[in-house]
C-alpha cells in the first residue's frame, strides 16, 4: 500500500480535487490512503478567526462567513445541489458555531486546535464524497480516533505504542475495501479532544500512518517539481534535487526548509520507507526521492529564509555571568512555553536566541523571563540559512542588510538579518 499527501495547494478550488481524483484513479496500488490538508489558505484564516474570536473582535462573524463562503463556492461546483455533501459540511461547521456564541474561557492554544482543526475536518469530507462520485470506492477516516496525542494544544505529541495499536488494529481491513481519506495535521486526546500536530503537520499524519502500516512509499504531492534548493517565491534560479538522503532532508527541515514539516523524516527513515515530493500538475515527472543514501554530492547550496523571527537577548540582572544554572532555567522556560529555537548563542554576560514570533507563547515567555532576567528584543527579521556554502553566495544574501547575529560551521552558516 501507498501513502499520498495532497496539501492545501493541490486542493485549493475544484479543478485541483478534480486533478487529485485523476492521480488517485491513475495510480497502479489502489490500495491508498490519502491525507488531505485544509483547502488553500483556509489555516490561515481559521487562525484569524481564532485571534478574533479570543479578543472578541467585531469582524469574528464576517470571517466565518467568508470561510464557509469559499467552500460552498467549491461544492457547487463539484456536486449537484441536494447531494448529502452539503449538510455534511454545514455540520461540521456547526462545532465552530457552538464555539463562537459563548465568550472565550479556556487557553487559547486549546481553542486554536479546535478551530482551526474543523479546516482538514471539511476538505477531506469534500473529497471523500468526490471520489466517490467518480467511481472511487473512498472511506472517511476520522484520524482524531487513530493519531493518539497527549494535551499539548497546537503541537501534540504522539503516544507512538497507543497509535500503532489503533492503526494497526482497523485501517489494513478498510484498505481492503478501498481508498481511504483522512484529515491530516490532528490528533485527539484520551478526553476526546482535538489536537493539533504544529504547522503544515499534515506531512507527519502520512509518516505516522506510513510507519505504522509499513506502507511501500509516502508520495508528497506538492505546487512545486520536488525538492528546491530555495523558495521559489523568493528565488527566480532555484534548482531541483532528484535524490536526497534522510539526513539531509531532516537537516534541511530542521532549519526551516517548508516543502516538507520537521517531523516528517524520522518515522520513515526508522522503517526505511521512501519519501516522493512530486508535482500534483505534472504527476508523471518524477520529483524528488528521499531515502537512505550516503552518496549525493551538492553542487548547489541550499537556501532556507525564515521570516518573522525574533531575536532575543538575556542576561542576569546583577550583571553576573551567564552560568549553567540559569541556562537551565531559560531553558525550562522555553520549554514549558513551547517555543523552538532556531539558533542560540552564548556570552560571558548574556544569552542570545532566535525563535519563531508568536504572539501569545512569546508574551508568556517575557513575563516570565522578566521575574529573574533583563531582556532586550528585536522582532521582524529574517533568518537565513545555508548549507553547503559558498562565500560569494553569502555576499549575495547579505546585501543592503544588517547582520546581527552570525553562526558559521563546517557545512552550514546561519545569519540573523534585517
Amino acid at each position: 500500500m501507498q501513502v499520498f499527501k495532497f496539501g492545501g495547494a493541490s486542493v485549493k478550488d475544484a479543478p485541483g480535487i478534480v486533478n487529485l481524483s485523476e492521480i488517485v484513479r491513475n495510480s497502479p496500488d489502489k490500495q491508498l490512503l490519502i491525507v488531505v490538508s485544509a483547502m488553500g489558505k483556509t489555516t490561515n484564516a481559521l487562525e484569524k478567526l481564532t485571534r478574533a474570536y479570543v479578543e472578541q473582535n467585531d469582524e469574528m462573524h464576517s470571517l466565518f462567513d467568508e470561510i464557509k463562503q469559499y467552500h460552498y463556492d467549491i461544492l457547487h461546483q463539484l456536486f449537484e445541489p441536494g447531494h448529502p455533501i452539503f449538510d455534511e459540511i454545514a455540520n461540521t461547521f456547526v462545532e465552530i458555531e457552538w464555539t463562537i456564541e459563548d465568550e472565550p474561557q479556556d487557553e487559547f492554544d486549546f481553542i486554536y486546535d479546535q478551530i482551526v482543526s474543523i479546516g482538514e475536518m471539511v476538505s477531506t469530507r469534500i473529497v471523500n464524497a468526490y471520489l466517490n462520485k467518480t467511481g472511487a470506492s473512498s472511506q472517511w477516516l476520522d484520524v482524531r480516533g487513530y493519531i493518539h496525542t497527549d494535551n499539548t494544544y497546537r503541537e501534540g505529541k504522539v503516544d507512538w505504542p497507543k497509535t500503532t495499536k489503533s492503526i494497526q488494529h482497523d485501517v489494513p481491513a478498510l484498505l481492503q475495501k478501498g481508498v481511504v481519506v483522512t484529515p491530516g495535521f490532528l490528533g485527539g486526546t484520551s478526553e476526546n479532544f482535538t489536537t493539533t500536530l504544529g504547522r503544515e503537520g499534515s506531512d507527519y499524519t502520512a509518516s505516522i500512518f506510513a510507519a505504522c502500516l509499513n506502507a511501500q512509499s509516502v508520495t508528497i504531492w506538492k505546487d512545486v517539481p520536488g525538492v528546491l534548493n530555495a523558495d521559489p517565491k523568493l528565488f527566480t534560479d532555484t534548482v531541483k534535487y532528484d535524490q536526497l538522503s534522510y539526513a539531509e532532508a531532516i537537516e534541511m527541515t530542521y532549519y526551516g526548509a517548508s516543502v516538507i514539516h520537521p517531523k516528517t523524516i524520522k518515522p520513515l527513515q526508522n522503517a526505511k520507507i521512501p519519501l516522493l515530493v512530486k508535482p500534483f500538475m505534472h504527476p508523471d515527472e518524477p520529483g524528488t526521492i528521499i531515502t537512505e543514501t550516503d552518496f549525493i554530492t551538492f553542487n548547489t547550496p541550499v537556501i532556507i529564509v525564515k521570516q518573522n523571527q525574533v531575536l532575543l537577548s538575556i542576561s542576569t540582572k546583577d550583571y553576573s555571568f551567564i552560568s549553567e544554572e540559569h541556562l537551565s532555567d531559560i531553558f525550562g522556560l522555553f520549554a514549558k512555553t513551547h517555543i523552538k529555537l532556531n539558533i542560540m548563542q552564548a556570552s560571558a554576560v548574556s544569552f542570545t536566541v532566535c525563535f519563531d514570533d508568536d504572539t501569545e507563547r512569546f508574551e508568556k515567555l517575557t513575563t516570565a523571563l522578566k521575574q529573574n532576567f533583563s531582556i532586550k528584543y528585536n522582532n521582524q527579521l529574517s533568518l537565513i540559512t545555508v548549507r553547503h556554502y559558498k562565500t560569494d553566495l553569502l555576499k549575495q544574501l547579505t546585501t543592503d542588510k544588517t547582520i546581527l547575529l552570525e553562526q558559521i560551521s563546517r557545512n552550514t552558516v546561519q545569519m540573523v538579518v534585517k
